[in-house]
Order: structure tokens, then sequence, then C-alpha cells
């Protein structure tokens, strides 16, 4: 007797579990009566029908819509793949930035590497020391006071450029 028992209470509940996680539908009919059931209205009428309840899932903190759009919750955790993802990403940002910074301070070291010679140059020029070119044969021409002011200006130009 007490097995018997136990199998009503067992299909019981299980008809009761069925029934509370029904979706139940509400719309009115081509008479204009409203209908409720818990299954969907036929034709264009499930246009629009109301879904009074929604069907719950079986896995906490998940809705059967999401659970059928594939949707993840906001707060659900990362999965290996995303978090590795988001690993790679970092590292790359780091690498990005490493390499910028690096260019900045080489840029800036070549900056004050043009001004420290400008600043040699110009007083070179300015003390009246002899200072020349190269020619197309190898040999040497010395300025004449023309190429020696160019070159004064020249130099002060970089030197505004390169010591601010």
């Amino acid at each position: 007797m007490k097995p018997a028992v136990a199998l009503v209470l067992g299909v019981a509940s299980t008809l009761f579990l069925t029934t509370a996680q029904a979706e139940v539908y509400q719309w009115k009919d081509s008479s204009g009566h409203t209908i409720v059931s818990d299954t969907p209205p036929p034709g264009s009428a499930s246009k629009d029908a109301n879904v009074i309840g929604k069907r719950q899932s079986v896995v906490k903190g998940e809705t059967a819509s999401e659970k059928a759009a594939g949707e993840k919750p906001a707060d659900a955790p990362k999965t290996l793949a995303e978090k590795d993802l988001e690993f790679k990403k970092r590292q790359q940002e780091a690498r990005e930035k490493a390499e910028k910074e690096a260019k900045a301070q080489k840029n800036e070291a070549d900056r004050q590497e043009n001004c420290r010679r400008a600043k040699g140059n110009l007083a070179a020029l300015e003390s009246g020391q002899l200072m020349g070119t190269i020619d197309e044969n190898g040999q040497r021409k010395a300025f004449d006071e023309a190429q020696r002011q160019q070159e004064k200006e020249r130099a002060r130009e970089i030197i505004a450029e390169s010591c601010k």
C-alpha cells in the first residue's frame, strides 16, 4: 500500500510542477470573447495574445526567454575563452602603450640632441672660426660671409624648433 501512495504523490507532484511551468495566454477571439489558455492562439490571433505567465527555467537565474535567445545575463561568470581573449587584449594594449612611450622618449632624445648640435654649430659660426663644406671634387671650401650668415639663420631656426 505504501508504494502505491508514494507513486500517486510522485505523479501528482510531477503534474503540479508541469502546470506551474506552463505559459498562460490571453486573447480575444473573433466574436470578442476573452479566452485564457495554456496553448497559444491559432493563426493571426497569436500576434495579439498577451502572455500572462512565463515558463520558469530549471537553471537558476536564467529565464526561458534568455535561454531561448542564447543571451547571457550581465552578471554571468565569464568563460575561459572570454577571459583569455580579455587577457590577450590587455597584453596588446600594454605592448602598444610601451611602444608609444618608447617612440615618444626617442623623439624627445632626438629633439634634445638636435638642439645641442644647433647651439654648438651657432656658437662656432659666431666665433668666426673657419668653417666650410666639401665640394663635389672632395675639396674643402670655406664659407664666405653670405654663406656664414645663411648657416647662422638655419641654426637659429633649428634652435627655435628643437629647444622649446
